[in-house]
């Protein structure tokens, strides 16, 4: 049995210009943060001659073309498994569509788990391009490069991507009280909604294509924003941080009109009115999580709660993706 499990993330500065419709011509930064909620894929042998598979649906089949599951049946394929006595099986801590970037840790785990199999080492940076290939070159999905490479990384990390396709990753080194303090003051709410980041995401990917010049401000300030946040963080500047955050959330619902809607735009007041000093919505907005930086906690979290969000406590991981049973 393999047991292998990839870390969730939060985005902490310069999300969306990690798209190749930007990123080939205009280079993308993003700063982001594993953190340790997880995706887990069980690898096991089957007893009958079939591949079974067990995620929010469930699929039996001989042969690796017939899967359904596209990213399955594509990381199969890459990695060279074929079957036929294999069950795979997923679990997530939290579900799919809210932000936390979970396709990318799905496609990472599932990755690794399969090389694993194979009894092939796998280096972090190889698995994130194995993963971006898939879903970016082989699926076509309008997504950005960070989930896989943070899933893949772990840590709070600063990713440039390059016109050429290379990724340049940098871990980031806090001071240990302004690490201690940024995770404790982070707080993450559930809207009580779902959406496709896809969906959301098509728009922006058309409008960069098509050198849109609107767009193109707004991502060009937001990767300036994603450059200043690393610099906040690394100087251990909270405050100022949480100042970015707020205002990358004001340029980031510029940016579609799927982003933000009436009841995010009055939990997001409520929380400014009882002292988060930023946030924003995690991932390609429209739903999902509530990120907010706060100095107080408790006024934040009553208010939250009273408004009906369910908190999810936050830790930084920093492993990433993990082999963590191999029998």
């Amino acid at each position: 049995m393999i047991i292998v499990r990839s870390p969730l993330r939060i985005s902490l500065g310069g999300g969306g210009t990690d798209l190749p419709s930007y990123y080939t011509k205009h280079a993308g930064f993003v700063v982001s943060a594993a953190i340790a909620r997880y995706v887990y894929i069980t690898i096991s042998e089957g007893f009958w001659p079939k591949i079974s598979l067990k995620y929010s649906k469930m699929e039996e089949v001989e042969r690796v073309e017939e899967i359904h599951h596209p990213i399955i049946r594509e990381a199969m394929k890459l990695a060279g498994v074929t079957g036929p006595y294999l069950e795979i099986v997923s679990h997530s801590d939290i579900p799919a569509g809210t932000g936390l970037g979970s396709s990318g840790s799905f496609t990472t785990a599932l990755l690794s788990a399969l090389h694993t199999l194979k009894r092939q080492f796998v280096s972090p940076q190889e698995l994130a391009e194995q993963a971006c290939h898939i879903e970016l070159d082989i699926l076509k999905e309008p997504i950005g490069k960070q989930d896989q490479y943070i899933a893949a990384f772990g840590g709070i990390t600063s990713f440039e991507f390059c016109p050429d396709g290379k990724v340049k990753v940098q871990p980031l080194t806090l001071p240990s009280e302004a690490l201690a303090n940024l995770e404790d003051n982070l707080l993450l709410f559930f809207t009580g909604t779902a959406r496709s980041a896809s969906e959301i995401l098509r728009d922006q990917d058309k409008k960069s294509k098509e050198n849109a010049a609107d767009m193109l401000a707004n991502l060009h300030f937001t990767k300036q924003l994603g450059l200043e946040s690393r610099d906040a963080l690394v100087k251990g500047d909270l405050r100022k941080f949480a100042e970015l955050m707020a205002v990358h959330w004001e340029h980031k619902k510029k940016r579609s009109p799927g982003m933000s809607n009436g009841p995010i735009d009055e939990l997001y007041g409520l929380a400014r009115k009882n002292g988060a000093l930023g946030g924003k919505i995690v991932g390609a907005g429209g739903g999902g999580f509530l990120l907010l930086y706060t100095e107080e906690k408790t006024r934040v979290r009553e208010a939250m709660r009273g408004a009906g969000l369910r908190e999810v406590r936050l830790n930084f991981d920093f492993q990433g993706t993990t082999v963590v049973v191999h029998s």
